[in-house]
């Protein structure tokens, strides 16, 4: 299928800003070009929206919790770890996301800034995400949500956090997960897949190139990290039913499509699907690309669905 047209017109706007050079390219720099909301109007209306500290060992993280209209008392709770390759994005670059997700699914959503690499590589931003997980059910009752009914979502290298999070809370006897979303979620670094081949060359927002710069400054020292090529991960079963969504368009594509497989061998209940004509980030582009909307509120809808 062609590119859609309002992707298409998206990527023409995008053309005429200045191209990142991934060989040269410092993670200050990469943050200050990138680490700001996308501007495409007002970010969807909730009826709370606020920030918090979530207070762990040693560290404190932002959050940002957000509660939609008409959410029953006590809330399910969808715990949201933003994507930007575990080394650029904030909660604001997702505020409208997750604003929209809280619509679409009925849950309260709490967006979890965990610390990023290259400053703090991995496994700092995974283990900071199982421990704002654990947190989340130890303070549900004090958002006015259910620690009984918890989800975790994200996208990108949040898709990841989420995967591996929920493969976490399985074999650490954490807390309970009724779904896991995963957006065009990373789960391994394996480059040679054909959707790198058709898709990475640089046309569509997410390269080759910037692939292999966010996986050099999230591995730095280990060679295994289980946790992050979480494609490789050898028991899938006994973990939430998933939401998998890939684009047409994206490097990624293949390898979010074989986990949503591996998912489904392991007897997990998985909707997986490709977005036709779609590209890496069109979940969080909805405002500048309205046909995104439709792919939220499917995942909404099975998050309202396992959450019930």
């Amino acid at each position: 299928m062609p590119l859609n047209p309002q992707v298409e017109a998206l990527l023409a706007m995008m053309a005429a800003m200045p191209k990142t050079d991934y060989a040269t390219v410092t993670p200050a720099e990469l943050r200050a070009q990138l680490d700001t909301p996308m501007g495409f109007g007002e970010p969807p209306a909730v009826a709370e929206a606020r920030d918090l500290a979530i207070a762990l060992d040693g560290r404190t993280l932002p959050a940002r919790f957000y509660r939609p209209d008409g959410a029953a008392a006590p809330a399910p709770l969808v715990v949201f770890f933003h994507g930007g390759g575990w080394v650029i994005g904030t909660l604001d670059t997702h505020d409208a996301t997750c604003r929209a997700l809280a619509r679409a699914s009925g849950a309260a959503v709490l967006s979890v800034g965990y610390r990023l690499a290259p400053e703090h590589p991995y496994p700092a931003p995974v283990e900071d995400c199982y421990a704002a997980l654990e947190w989340a059910a130890a303070h549900a009752a004090d958002l006015g949500c259910d620690p009984a009914r918890l989800a975790v979502a994200g996208d990108s290298a949040g898709g990841n956090l989420s995967a591996a999070v929920s493969i976490m809370a399985r074999d650490r006897g954490g807390p309970a997960l009724r779904h896991q979303l995963l957006i065009y979620p990373v789960t391994d670094d394996d480059h040679s897949l054909p959707s790198y081949a058709e898709n990475g060359g640089g046309d569509y927002f997410l390269s080759t190139d910037s692939m292999n710069w966010f996986w050099g400054h999230y591995l730095i020292g280990d060679e295994e990290a289980p946790l992050a090529r979480v494609g490789r991960t050898p028991n899938l079963s006994a973990l939430p039913p998933a939401t998998v969504i890939t684009a047409e368009f994206d490097p990624l594509r293949d390898e979010g499509m074989a986990y949503a497989a591996r998912l489904a061998e392991a007897g997990i209940a998985v909707d997986a699907a490709i977005a036709p004509g779609m590209i890496h980030g069109f979940f969080s582009m909805f405002q500048a690309v309205p046909d995104a909307t439709a792919w939220i509120e499917r995942a909404g809808a099975n998050l309202k669905r396992d959450l019930a």
